[in-house]
């Protein structure tokens, strides 16, 4: 694995996920339930999450650090199982910086196999997005869905608080409540005729049962774990290419930037099953 005389090993390798935190490991639950024989290699930089209120050049610098320590690690295919990331990174990385890196190797995010089924979710066509400051911000999702559903409208609200609540174990809390209320409310108000609700933020399923219980029954809330998963599976049934540069022996790793023992009780949290933690350095 590594570098081999400068660059990234050629050997087959895990798919690797990526993301500033704990709320990635919602994507990698699906990704492996739905594909158990890949090896895989997650990824957490929670000593500097949350990403959300970054700026664009710091999120991009991180998640590009993040991308070249997967490669290091053996990965060929990167999922950024971050929305954040995915918004303000992706695109650089994958016009910019793969081609010097390794032109065989693909960077994906999490933005577009969601946008992808929005036309057939949505019955009234009016979707709302929730979602960090950053994701909110950078209007990706409203750009993406209206490249390809241009009769489709997008409301986006900026939910800041949420991560916080779900990575501080609070999201079970009185506090919890006050502040899916007050988004629920505020984006329901701006646009009454939406009918689907994204979870555009990996760390929201956590809130999930918070916020059916303050969504009207005709609003439908999505999850992107599993349309994520189905997207990756039918990515690599079109790549025979790529898939064959992955190793398959069920073998999982987890990394973290910072202390191994609270991302364990953490990851408890997401995954229902201990696991083991490394503790890895990315920033250079």
């Amino acid at each position: 694995m590594g570098k081999k005389n400068g660059i990234y090993s050629l050997q087959p390798g895990p798919i690797g996920i990526f993301d500033s935190g704990y709320g990635g490991l919602t994507i990698f639950d699906k990704i492996r339930k739905t594909m158990p024989e890949y090896d895989y290699v997650y990824l957490g930089d929670n000593a500097r999450t949350p990403y959300g209120t970054r700026s664009f050049e710091v999120v991009y610098q991180f998640t590009k650090q993040a991308v070249m320590k997967l490669f290091e690690e053996g990965c060929q295919l990167v999922i950024l199982a971050c929305n954040t990331a995915s918004a303000k990174a992706l695109r650089t990385i994958q016009q910019r910086d793969l081609p010097n890196w390794d032109a065989g190797r693909r960077v994906l995010g999490v933005i577009r196999p969601t946008v992808e089924l929005m036309d057939t979710v949505s019955r009234t066509k009016h979707v709302g997005i929730l979602g960090t400051t950053g994701t909110i911000s950078s209007h990706s999702y409203s750009m993406e869905i209206e490249k390809m559903f241009p009769h489709i409208r997008v409301t986006g609200e900026a939910c800041p608080m949420w991560v916080p609540l779900v990575e501080n174990n609070e999201f079970n809390s009185p506090g919890a409540d006050y502040f899916v209320k007050k988004h629920l409310y505020h984006i329901l108000s701006l646009d009454p005729k939406i009918d689907t609700l994204v979870l555009g933020c990996t760390h929201y399923p956590l809130l999930k049962d918070k916020i059916k219980a303050n969504l009207p029954k005709e609003v439908t809330l999505f999850s992107q774990g599993q349309c994520v998963a189905e997207s990756l599976q039918n990515y690599l049934t079109r790549h025979p290419e790529m898939d064959a540069k992955l190793t398959k022996s069920g073998k999982r790793r987890f990394l973290t930037t910072e202390s191994t023992e609270k991302f364990s009780e953490a990851a408890f949290l997401f995954l229902s099953d201990e696991i083991e933690v490394e503790q890895v350095s990315i920033d250079r």
